[in-house]
Parts: C-alpha cells; structure tokens; sequence
C-alpha cells in the first residue's frame, strides 16, 4: 500500500505518469480485499463458536465460497503477472526519478526495511501456505462428510499451485525467448560468407525468409549458455554460445561503442530471467550476431582437445565442435576455448547430454510412431 498510494498520489500530480500501475502490482488490490474479506469471514466464524460454545464451526461453506471460486483464482491471475512485473521493475529502477520514489517507500516504517521486490513476491509464498491450512483444518475436523469435502478441496488447491508453476515456468521461458530474439541478430546469408552473390533485386525476396523465427517455439529450451572464445586462422574472437534442446547457436560477440547513459538505461528492457552476464551486456547496449547456421544436436560432433596440444599450438582449455551435413560430412569446424579447465568440462558435458536427451527423444517418436494404430481408409 505504501508503494501502490505513493505512486498514484504521485501521478495525480502529474509526476512518473508513464508508469503503469497494472504491470507493477498487477491485481494486488483486488487480491488483498478478497484476502481481507476472507480472514474477517474466516475470524467472525470462530469468535461465534467461542461466544455460543453450542453452535457448530461451519467452515465449509466459507472455504468452499473463497477457495473454489475467488481466492485461488484471484492468487493466480497475480503469479502469472509477477514474472512480468518483476522484469518491468527491473528496467524501472535504472532511472533517477524513479530511484528517488522507491528510497522514498522504502523509508516508510511500515515497509519494515524490506525492499518492493521483497514485497511483491509475498502473495506467491502465501499461495503456498493454503494447503496447509486446510490440511490443518481436515485434521481437527470431526464429522466424516466434512474432512471429505475439506481434503478434495485441499487437493484441488495444490493441484491449482502444480499447474500454476507450469504455467510461470512456460511464462518465464517466452519472456527469456522475446528477449533472445531482440538481442541475437541473424545476417543474411550473403553478408555471412562473401562467396554468395545475389543481385539486388533478388534481396529482398530472399528476406522474407527470416531466421528469427528460430526462436519463436514456446517449447524449446535454453540449456546452458555462456562467453567462450573462438579460435581462427589469424586472431581469437570472443563469441557466446546458446546451447538449446535441439541445436547448438555460436554468435558473435558485438560491443556497442557508445554507451547507454542515465535514464536512458532504462529504455533497454532486461529480462531477468537472463544471466548476469548477458545482463549486463545487453545493458550496454550489445548484440549477438549469429556466427553461423544453427548446428543440429544430432548433426554435432564434440571432439576433446589433447592437452599436449596446449605447449605447442598455445590452446588453453580447448574443445572442437564438427557440424556435419545429412551425408556425414563436415561442413564446419569451430575450435573453442574456455577460460578454464572447469568451464571447458562443463560445457562438453552440458553438450554430451544434450545429445543424448535429443536423439533418445527421436528414438521415442519414432518407436511411438511405428506402433500406432495405422488410421482407417474410411476416415
């Protein structure tokens, strides 16, 4: 409240009108007055029994008004919001004015020294602590048909909080997947290899072919990522790996010269989602250009770099990776190094599993597809 009232009071004076209410708190306001109205209900019904010890504790009739209809669906729509909300915050937080704001809260003696993201995570905890309540409710509970209704409700809850976290885990995942595709960028392939000539009035044809949309799957999966350095012909080149459920991106690291200074950080959203490093890169305002065509996972080959070779070509912590073509021939070789022996160990390892988890997932659809009933001639 002390957060949510200062920034309206602020906006009625005509100060951080641009930001927007919804996306920070989302439906936090409408949430703490069910929740209120549930625990006054809640309350009323055990100070009744007290005062009349002859009356029964009806507490079926509150749990089933609250958690079948309001209060679960009420705490869903904020966690779904919170992901969001965070990532909004985040990029809010680099600017001057809104700095001054939240020092400001955070001042206030109610806050209790903890921090708006501290503060906003809490509907989420106490999502959580539903279950438990009605568990606790279903143990002192005497009569037989009201445990049975309290417990299919107190399943019904925690299946509610299952399917909500794979929801935020789905939600989590699209935000780390829109921002990834803002940052890599995809040359056309002509401006990859100069060998390719194509005329002018062919470009823009060519164009409407967009990588881009690579990584618009909502069900692929970012496994390992992290900054390596490419070993070429005349100079080493830093690059940063995107390694997937299904194939392997290498990009070009692109720095930007100029700087993104004061407010005008927070204009590049951040998803935090992201690591601190890509983070921090994007913040400057970098780009990752994609290096090459994504190589497939079960067109990869990683091939562990002797440390003999270490005195003697100067490699440090090197590993190769071969992508080849359907007909098992190398089209490309990417001679890469970490920064340690640890980081180089991790990486093959994180590479290893990763083909074994794709192709042991073909061989599944494959076998499915194999012992499926053949369909009907008639449908």
């Amino acid at each position: 409240k002390v957060f949510m009232n200062t920034l309206k009071y602020l906006q009625s004076n005509e100060f951080l009108l641009d930001v927007d209410l919804w996306r920070l708190f989302g439906n936090l306001e409408e949430l703490n007055k069910i929740s209120l109205s549930f625990l006054k209900l809640f309350f009323e019904t055990v100070k009744e029994h007290i005062s009349k010890s002859d009356s029964a504790m009806d507490f079926s009739s509150i749990l089933r008004k609250f958690f079948q209809d309001d209060l679960c669906q009420t705490h869903q729509i904020y966690c779904l919001n919170y992901t969001s909300a965070v990532f909004y915050l985040e990029n809010l937080r680099q600017r001057e004015d809104f700095g001054i704001y939240l020092k400001w809260c955070e001042q206030n003696e109610l806050c209790k020294r903890l921090h708006l993201p501290e503060l906003l995570v809490t509907p989420l905890h106490r999502l959580t602590r539903y279950p438990l309540l009605l568990n606790n409710i279903w143990k002192r509970s005497t009569d037989e048909t009201e445990k049975g209704f309290i417990w299919s409700l107190k399943e019904k809850v925690e299946k509610s909080i299952r399917d909500l976290e794979g929801k935020v885990k789905w939600l989590d995942n699209f935000q780390k997947f829109r921002q990834l595709q803002e940052v890599i960028i995809w040359p056309q392939v002509w401006d990859r290899d100069k060998r390719f000539f194509v005329p002018e009035c062919l470009k823009q044809s060519l164009r409407e072919n967009n990588s881009e949309t690579i990584l618009s799957s909502a069900s692929r999966l970012l496994l390992h990522e992290g900054k390596l350095t490419l070993a070429e012909s005349t100079r080493l080149l830093d690059v940063y790996l995107f390694l997937f459920d299904d194939f392997l991106l290498i990009t070009k690291i692109k720095r930007n010269k100029k700087k993104y200074g004061g407010s005008d950080t927070g204009l590049i959203p951040v998803c935090p989602c992201l690591t601190p490093e890509l983070q921090s890169f994007i913040r400057d305002g970098g780009a990752c250009t994609v290096l090459d065509q994504p190589i497939p996972l079960d067109r990869l080959t990683l091939k562990n770099v002797d440390p003999v070779h270490v005195t003697v070509f100067s490699l440090r912590n090197a590993f190769l990776v071969q992508h080849e073509n359907r007909y098992r021939q190398c089209i490309g070789i990417f001679l890469l190094q970490a920064q340690t022996e640890a980081a180089k160990k991790t990486w093959m390892s994180q590479i290893e599993t990763a083909i074994s988890s794709y192709t042991m997932q073909r061989e599944t659809k494959k076998n499915t597809a194999l012992h499926s009933p053949a369909e009907s001639s008639e449908i």
